[in-house]
């Protein structure tokens, strides 16, 4: 968090940007999804898929690349399955209602799973397994994006940062959530530090002769023209794992494309074969898993608990100030923001200064 950023509550951030939707011409219902999806991310600390993202869905709402109302067609469905084309509404909405069918699914038979082609940016990969875990279930969630990773030996920005999330219940206060990407970092990551003005770290980011961009502003340039990638987990060759990253990225490309026959790697980059803007087409899956299929859900829930107790009471390194387990950072963070209020730094508040001008909002959050 910036020393020069100003703290907004969490209620005020809220209700700007529901505003924002329903001014941009949204529905009611589904600007609330989506500035639930929103704040979610600015409660848990990931500044890059909050408020930070806001005018980004404001102005491809604006230019038409985003259907305002999010029409899903049911394409092909099992009792356990579904096919879901998302008509290029908001990701946020196509994907909320994709997760909830899969869990009523999952309610009936046990196991529900979703496929999703011609969606758009759905915030932050973690919410939607929080949707499942709080039905007692396991929720897993993946999505394609447009293309800045290059493969391992690759210094072309091919796949997108593909981030996997899994959750489950314990019988802690604090469930178990992993959200991450398959990537070293982020693009939204990238966009966080060019309004705070800092570098990037070396080995984040790659130009097309391999060699270390740190550059923040640059490299948000450089990517769109092809001549910038971040690197896959593992970094820069199979002696740090770049190879595994770069498998588990292409395995949600897979998940995200091929059972619903929709787009991937190049067909994402948001641009026709004239580079004009083009639809995103992006793809999600969603799955959830009913525990009482299993066994007794506070049998689960014990289980997963003695596991991550175990984890944290390991032995650890001497200047660490603990093993953490996925999800607790951002547990614990939820309770801070909540108090203290969502940081917005200066030109993230040129952002939404421009919001309000732009929509006319009557309420000012400055």
């Amino acid at each position: 968090m910036e020393q020069d950023s100003v703290y907004v509550p969490v209620k005020k951030l809220y209700d700007f940007m529901l505003s924002v939707f329903t001014k941009a011409g949204v529905p009611e219902e589904e600007a609330i999804l989506c500035a639930d999806v929103l704040i979610r991310s600015d409660l848990r600390g990931i500044e890059s898929h909050g408020i930070g993202r806001l005018r980004m869905y404001y102005d491809r709402l604006k230019s038409g690349l985003i259907e305002k109302h999010a029409n899903l067609t049911i394409v092909r469905e099992s009792p356990t399955t579904a096919v879901i084309d998302g008509n290029h509404g908001l990701g946020m909405v196509i994907a909320t209602k994709s997760m909830q069918l899969a869990i009523n699914k999952a309610k009936e038979l046990g196991m529900g799973a979703v496929a999703v082609r011609n969606s758009t940016h759905f915030g932050i990969d973690g919410f939607y397994p929080l949707m499942a875990l709080r039905q007692n279930m396991i929720g897993m969630s993946f999505t394609n994006a447009r293309p800045c990773v290059s493969p391992t030996h690759g210094t072309q920005p091919t796949l997108g940062t593909n981030p996997i999330s899994f959750g489950a219940p314990t019988d802690e206060e604090c469930p178990f959530l992993y959200d991450g990407a398959t990537s070293i970092t982020q693009r939204g990551k990238i966009e966080v530090l060019a309004r705070a003005e800092k570098p990037v770290p070396a080995g984040w980011v790659i130009d097309q002769n391999n060699q270390p961009m740190i550059d923040a502003e640059k490299i948000l340039q450089e990517i769109v023209l092809d001549n910038a990638a971040l690197l896959p987990l593992g970094g820069m060759d199979e002696y740090t794992g770049s190879h595994k990253g770069y498998c588990l990225s292409t395995i949600v490309e897979i998940l995200s494309s091929a059972l619903q026959s929709g787009a991937f790697l190049f067909q994402l980059s948001g641009l026709d074969e004239n580079n004009e803007p083009a639809r995103f087409r992006v793809g999600h899956f969603f799955m959830a898993m009913n525990i009482e299929s299993f066994l007794p859900v506070e049998e689960f829930k014990k289980n997963i608990g003695d596991l991550l107790r175990t984890l944290r009471t390991t032995r650890k390194a001497p200047d660490a100030p603990r093993i953490y387990t996925a999800g607790e950072k951002e547990f614990e963070m939820e309770k801070l923001v909540a108090i203290q209020g969502v940081p917005v730094n200066e030109n993230l508040k040129k952002d939404i200064l421009y919001l309000q001008k732009e929509l006319k909002l009557a309420d000012t959050i400055f």
